[in-house]
């Protein structure tokens, strides 16, 4: 007798539906783990990357971690290891902003746009403390800078001199890439200075009959004489006018300057008989250049001073940093024995 065989259908060797579930599950959580660390790892604070030309990894990865810290540099170098990114190719600063995980930052890197970096200065006197801010701010050092400022050559391609340079140096807030060359920053001055002077205020200073450079060193001599803004323009006036009547400045600032020390609280005879061409004691008109890089703010209000007659200052004796202004002699003289006393008062040499 037969036995009947029943039929089984074979069992598919394909992984059912919800193998492959399991398994692409599977697959998101490890790919997960594995990139968290690159996203989860955030930038501290806000800072620059500095990349000089032919800089190698692990000098970025030391750049970085100065910025962040070793584990966030680890994680972005990594990534740049792994993207084939060669360092060669990049230079300039790069911005990593608070917050920024490693996987952002490293893609910012491989797109090797570098950041333009604010250059804000003010309260500046000398190209030797200009040259200095740059030096802290650029690639560039303290020494590159000045040897710029100083040379014939470029200083002849913007129509200035070593001496006058500092008229284009306006203290203002400028953009910059980080490895600008020093003839460059000085060029892209020189393209701001003729862009503020605009005809509006060549008109303006031709009215006053001095031409831009001249406002820039009168302006230099009033924001050394005082602090107050609200006066500034009083006192340019006051300048103007002894000019135009062929007097002497005789500003103290420009004897500080002549003999290189700020500090002096009180100008003697001596000092006003110090021979130097920017002792406005000794020589009629103006400096030949500025006693300090200038504001903006100064020479509009120079420019929209309004006339008067004074021709002498004193600061005044209640030390509010204001002046007591004169149109004759003996009145200035008075007001100088008040200040004189108060000075002698206070013990101030």
């Amino acid at each position: 007798m037969t036995k009947k065989r029943t039929s089984r259908k074979k069992k598919s060797s394909k992984p059912s539906l919800k193998k492959w579930l399991i398994i692409a599950g599977a697959v998101v959580v490890a790919v997960a783990i594995g990139i968290a660390p690159f996203l989860l790892q955030k930038a501290g604070k806000t800072s620059f990357v500095y990349i000089p030309k032919g800089s190698s990894m692990a000098a970025l990865h030391d750049s970085i971690a100065h910025s962040t810290d070793e584990a966030f540099a680890s994680k972005v170098t990594l990534l740049l290891r792994l993207s084939g990114m060669k360092v060669e190719g990049r230079h300039g600063a790069f911005k990593i902003k608070e917050g920024e995980s490693a996987l952002k930052v490293a893609y910012m890197l491989r797109r090797g746009e570098p950041s333009e970096m604010k250059f804000t200065f003010n309260n500046v006197r000398t190209l030797e403390e200009f040259a200095q801010r740059a030096g802290n701010k650029f690639q560039g050092s303290k020494a590159d800078f000045l040897k710029a400022l100083r040379d014939p050559t470029i200083c002849k391609k913007v129509q200035h001199t070593p001496t006058n340079i500092g008229c284009i140096l306006l203290a203002d807030s400028y953009q910059f890439f980080w490895d600008v060359s020093p003839e460059n920053l000085i060029q892209h001055f020189d393209n701001y200075y003729k862009q503020f002077w605009n005809d509006e205020r060549k008109a303006k200073a031709t009215a006053l009959g001095l031409t831009p450079d001249e406002v820039v060193i009168l302006a230099s001599i009033v924001e050394e004489e005082t602090a107050k803004r609200d006066e500034r323009g009083k006192v340019g006036r006051l300048y103007l006018n002894r000019l135009q009547k062929n007097m002497r400045l005789q500003a103290d600032p420009t004897v500080k300057y002549a003999i290189g020390d700020f500090s002096i609280k009180r100008i003697t005879e001596k000092m006003c008989a110090f021979d130097s061409p920017y002792n406005t004691y000794r020589v009629a008109g103006l400096p030949p250049g500025p006693i300090r890089l200038v504001e903006k703010h100064t020479i509009d209000a120079i420019l929209d001073s309004k006339p008067h007659n004074y021709i002498y200052m004193c600061a005044k004796s209640d030390f509010s940093g204001y002046h007591d202004f004169a149109a004759d002699y003996d009145t200035h003289i008075a007001n100088a024995k008040r200040y004189q006393a108060e000075l002698n008062k206070r013990n101030i040499k």
